[in-house]
């Protein structure tokens, strides 16, 4: 009888060893980085690989006063999209004067309980999606898009590319992308064809 009890004490033992070793696997990653120009009270919006970037979001954080954010994840393979409304709400359209960033991703966090550092740029919407100015017999034969990059004071952005995607998820790669901006924040993508694009 002593030596079942004792096997039995044994097992329950090597058990309890397991399945703590099992909670240190699953332990939550997460993602830290600081969004630029450092902005405070903007909004890091978490989305996971398939969910709709226009959509509600898996998780978000507010930055803090010198743009850091830091948010803890399960396991996966994640989005990050940074936006703030003049209008200060979470939700609803980016709308002309807002702060919206590129679609960051997609970011694995592993279930080792690692953080990743993301940082993260983000700029001024000055317009909607437009039809590119005719400045020269070539540039008339061509379908573009064109505008300037501007930080949250107002100022170009140099050296910044602007992605086009052809469907409104931006989850996948870009189809077409700008080349660098110049001092003046100025961009143009030139395009096969007209229709509808997303940036």
């Amino acid at each position: 009888m002593r030596r079942i009890v004792w096997l039995v004490t044994i097992l329950i033992i090597f058990l309890s060893v397991f399945l703590l070793a099992c909670e240190k696997k699953k332990e939550k990653g997460g993602i830290k980085g600081i969004v630029y120009r450092p902005v405070e009270k903007i909004y890091v919006y978490v989305y996971k690989e398939g969910m709709d970037l226009k959509g509600p979001a898996f998780a978000d954080t507010l930055t803090d006063e010198e743009g850091n954010f830091s948010i803890s994840l399960p396991p996966g393979k994640y989005f990050l999209v940074a936006r703030m409304r003049k209008t200060g709400e979470v939700a609803g359209p980016v709308e002309v004067g807002d702060l919206k960033s590129e679609v960051i991703g997609p970011i694995t966090v592993q279930e080792d309980g690692k953080i990743l550092e993301k940082n993260i740029k983000v700029f001024q919407k000055i317009g909607e999606t437009k039809d590119i100015a005719i400045s020269s017999p070539d540039l008339a034969k061509k379908t573009g898009i064109e505008g300037r990059i501007l930080d949250a004071d107002g100022k170009p952005v140099a050296n910044a590319r602007v992605h086009v995607y052809d469907h409104i998820q931006m989850s996948e790669r870009p189809k077409f992308v700008s080349s660098p901006t110049g001092p003046d924040g100025k961009y143009i993508v030139y395009l096969p064809k007209g229709g509808t694009y997303y940036l």
